[in-house]
């Protein structure tokens, strides 16, 4: 990445980090669950990568929305049932899954920061790697009655059907400006504070470029 798209600005001594031509992609009309795998496609396009939404839709790891003996899938283990349409059993796709996506257009570039600190996030920014992230719709903490707990084969997870993915493309003290798959345009900003805070509460997963 050129410095140039790394664009700094300093007023009242107030850092703002924004990086610049990160494209805005639509998940929508093909993929209403869409919104990690579109997210991703934003990220890999600005490193370069000729890739697009629907080939990655149908590269991510796929799982039943539920098996044969109808346990609920994991959305930490693959994409849990139907990406393409609602009027289909789904849910959506965690961070792991979409981290090996990920590796196989950029051996060795990713990083994933999951559990870490909102800090981890900002230090990816400051580099000039737009942000992955999986977040709720809202983009501000829910309460606890949009969540209910799965019992998976592979361990329970706590999922709201509120879940959403972005891409974080800067910030400053009180906002982050985000490339949302479900919005009309790119670079919109959300109060900062509510935003850690709902990311925090899914889980804390980010994956960035290393730079």
């Amino acid at each position: 990445m050129d410095d140039k798209n790394l664009l700094k600005e300093f007023t009242n001594k107030e850092e703002k980090i924004i990086i610049d031509g990160v494209p805005h992609i639509s998940q929508l009309p093909e993929l209403q669950r869409g919104c990690e795998v579109t997210s991703l496609s934003m990220l890999l396009q600005y490193e370069g990568i000729a890739t697009d939404k629907m080939t990655l839709a149908k590269k991510i790891y796929k799982i039943p929305f539920r098996d044969a003996n109808y346990v609920r899938g994991n959305p930490y283990d693959g994409f849990v049932g139907d990406i393409y349409t609602f009027s289909k059993s789904g849910y959506g796709v965690y961070h792991g899954p979409v981290a090996n996506l990920a590796e196989t257009f950029l051996p060795g570039k990713i990083k994933d920061v999951t559990g870490q600190p909102f800090q981890a996030v900002t230090a990816l920014l400051d580099s000039g790697s737009p942000v992955w992230v999986i977040i709720n719709s809202t983009f501000a903490p829910l309460p606890e009655s949009e969540f209910t707990t799965w019992k998976t084969n592979t361990g329970d997870v706590k999922i709201t059907y509120n879940e959403h993915s972005v891409v974080i493309v800067g910030y400053d003290e009180n906002y982050l400006y985000i490339n949302d798959p479900l919005g009309s345009s790119g670079y919109k900003p959300v109060s900062r504070k509510a935003f850690e805070q709902a990311w925090i509460q899914m889980g804390s997963q980010a994956i960035g470029i290393q730079k």
